[in-house]
């Protein structure tokens, strides 16, 4: 019963976070009693993954599927646009499913793994991947890259396992030429960092860890990371490999400004400053991906909760149907 229980436990069934057994589990087969701090920790994750979801990720959505789909006829300042905003909606959408999955595994007294910790704060692509879906990362490192020998082999040996580990998360997310690019492309910019010794560096420590701000250094580092992340989103998010590289190529050929109008009259500045708000309220949460409302102020906690509410209300839209984009995977 209880690996029936653990096998089928559903807030992490179907997109993760990709427990191991040795952790869920235990916990599965341990008596638990209700615990209200935890509940109302769990309620608090909840909240803020159905806000990424509904207000980041399906806010956006109509967006970035008009200029993919359409990518032919606009210039290559609206093309950076739509692939920018995808990488806000793939995140917010992915985490916000996790947020949920945590927290409601925590109102059975079941604590699961944080599967995101901030990825878009990232100096370089090694600690990206230490921040984006940890546990799928956690999972090709224990029963892919160790057996292969990982990184106590020579330095052509860990590169090659490096671009087998990279080239099967292309295929874990689907047979097309577009994931295996995307897995190459990550590959690419990984090795570098690898054979430089840089791959561990952030490994305990964020973005502006001592300090209010980062430095300009920590900025330029987090821009390019950004920058090589979401470079690679055109991979994932095109239909075809061909259509990937059109986009490309139109970005390169078409590199001019123009406004983008969308055809349904949204209003383009609504979004900016969403995602600008979103961006500075997570790198004011940084340090801890499991409390967003950790604020020792009962004033200011009651207004982010109006705020949160209030947009989510405001922005969700009943006759969309929008399912979380891993779920296809």
């Amino acid at each position: 019963m209880g690996f029936a229980a653990f096998v089928s436990f559903f807030p992490q069934l179907v997109a993760g976070p990709i427990e191991r057994a040795s952790n869920l589990l235990s916990q599965i087969l341990t008596k638990r009693t209700f615990n209200y701090e935890q509940c109302v920790a769990g309620l608090k994750l909840i909240l803020w993954g159905l806000f990424k979801k509904v207000v980041v990720a399906d806010g956006i959505a109509p967006i970035v599927d008009d200029i993919f789909s359409n990518y032919g006829n606009y210039p290559a300042s609206t093309l950076v646009l739509g692939v920018t905003l995808f990488s806000f909606q793939v995140y917010g959408d992915f985490s916000g499913y996790s947020d949920i999955a945590i927290g409601t595994a925590k109102l059975f007294g079941i604590e699961l793994m944080s599967n995101f910790k901030f990825p878009n704060f990232s100096r370089n692509v090694a600690e990206y991947w230490q921040r984006w879906h940890v546990s799928l990362s956690t999972w090709f490192r224990h029963y892919v890259y160790i057996p292969l020998g990982g990184s106590r082999v020579s330095k052509v040996k860990s590169v090659r396992n490096i671009c087998i580990i990279f080239l099967v998360s292309g295929f874990w997310h689907g047979a097309n030429w577009t994931f295996i690019f995307w897995g190459a492309f990550h590959a690419l910019a990984f090795i570098p960092v690898f054979l430089m010794g840089r791959n561990t560096i952030y490994k305990n420590s964020v973005v502006g860890e001592h300090s209010i701000f980062p430095s300009l250094v920590e900025i330029g580092q987090v821009l390019l990371t950004f920058s090589i992340v979401t470079f690679s989103r055109i991979f994932f998010r095109s239909e075809s490999i061909t259509d990937a590289f059109n986009f490309i190529e139109r970005i390169v050929s078409n590199f001019y400004y123009a406004p983008y109008y969308h055809p349904l009259g949204y209003r383009m500045v609504d979004y900016y400053i969403l995602i600008f708000l979103f961006v500075i309220y997570e790198y004011i949460i940084r340090k801890d991906e499991r409390s967003p409302f950790k604020f020792k102020s009962r004033v200011v906690r009651f207004i982010i909760y109006s705020i949160v509410i209030m947009a989510m209300l405001l922005f969700y839209d009943s006759s969309i149907d929008r399912s979380f984009i891993y779920f296809q995977f």
